[in-house]
């Protein structure tokens, strides 16, 4: 557990913007908070373009002193992305020609992606959207007007996916505001809500937010993204409780990463810890080619032989299926 320093404010449990509000932004502070000042040579001079963010809950379960900690290395920024990598993109998988509306992808057939907020509650330093243009992509723009005129005009469209940034960086008012708008397209009859809320802010799982998902009159499914067992702590346990019990089926997706959870006995770890609190394993994906994070990329071969080693100590369900999305695929492509 870290000890608040001098003048470190203390967030009241359960207010979740205001969690969000005291996130560290700050490299320096983040490792003074570990106890690892030593470190800030090791810092990039500039963020790359893309700030540092993680809620002070997600640093209480970082390990002081441990410049390997699997949590630490997921947020802290790196002089490695700013190096320049033949063969990756800042738009690794296509998104922008998908793109059919204002904050609207269409991928594959039957379901489409709304990018719903462009705000995240933690920045991972692997994210395949870290330069994505989310100031001009937003489908809560407008009252989703863009994003419904869309579905509209495609009856083919069952399941609307909310992805990001955090779909749950909305205010549950203008989620509902959203869902309202459905209400004439009863061709959708299932969301999707791709969320890391619950794993790095779970008091966003909120009453309001309960009784709203409570009574959707659609079939509800939340993915999680958590890339280590240590990450999974009593608040996300409880978080994903009530998300259970507001009638939603939890799936998990992960990203295999170099030096955080590469090697089996973390894969097998994270799984028991997902599925202890009702949680399945879902997709292990392959690193997105996005510029700034090549240096967390695994190689095939070794993908391959550590989901040939996690079968052997899982069993089936608990095995996460191992993907990579290629841009215009229609789906995402096993390995």
């Amino acid at each position: 557990m870290i000890t608040a320093s001098p003048g470190t404010r203390i967030t009241p449990a359960g207010d979740w913007r205001q969690q969000w509000r005291d996130a560290v932004t700050d490299p320096r502070e983040l490792l003074a908070l570990l106890g690892m000042e030593h470190m800030a040579d090791r810092l990039p001079e500039a963020d790359a373009g893309f700030a540092l963010r993680v809620p002070r809950a997600f640093v209480a379960r970082m390990r002081p002193g441990d410049a390997d900690d699997p949590l630490l290395l997921q947020v802290l920024p790196q002089l490695a992305e700013l190096d320049w990598v033949e063969g990756y993109a800042t738009d690794a998988v296509g998104d922008l020609a998908a793109r059919e509306a204002q904050g609207v992808l269409h991928k594959y057939q039957g379901r489409a992606l709304l990018i719903a907020s462009g705000s995240c509650a933690i920045n991972c330093r692997y994210c395949f959207r870290r330069h994505f243009p989310y100031g001009e992509e937003m489908a809560a723009a407008g009252q989703w007007r863009q994003a419904l005129d869309h579905l509209r005009r495609d009856p083919g469209i069952t399941e609307l996916i909310l992805s990001g940034g955090d779909p749950l960086a909305l205010s549950t008012r203008k989620l509902i505001e959203l869902t309202d708008g459905l209400a004439d397209l009863p061709q959708v009859n299932r969301l999707r809500l791709h969320t890391r809320l619950p794993v790095v802010l779970p008091d966003r799982i909120d009453g309001p937010l309960v009784g709203w998902l409570s009574t959707l009159p659609l079939q509800k499914v939340v993915v999680l993204h958590a890339n280590h067992a240590r990450e999974v702590d009593r608040g996300v346990a409880e978080a994903c409780r009530r998300l259970r019990e507001a009638g939603c089926t939890l799936l998990n997706q992960a990203v295999l990463l170099r030096g955080i959870n590469d090697h089996s006995a973390a894969l097998a770890e994270l799984s028991e810890a997902l599925f202890a609190i009702g949680v399945l394993p879902y997709y292990l994906h392959q690193l997105d080619r996005v510029q700034g994070a090549a240096h967390f990329e695994v190689d095939d071969a070794r993908a391959l032989a550590l989901m040939d080693d996690l079968r052997g100590r899982l069993p089936g369900y608990l095995v996460p299926r191992l993907v990579r999305e290629v841009p215009g695929a229609p789906s995402k492509l096993p390995l």
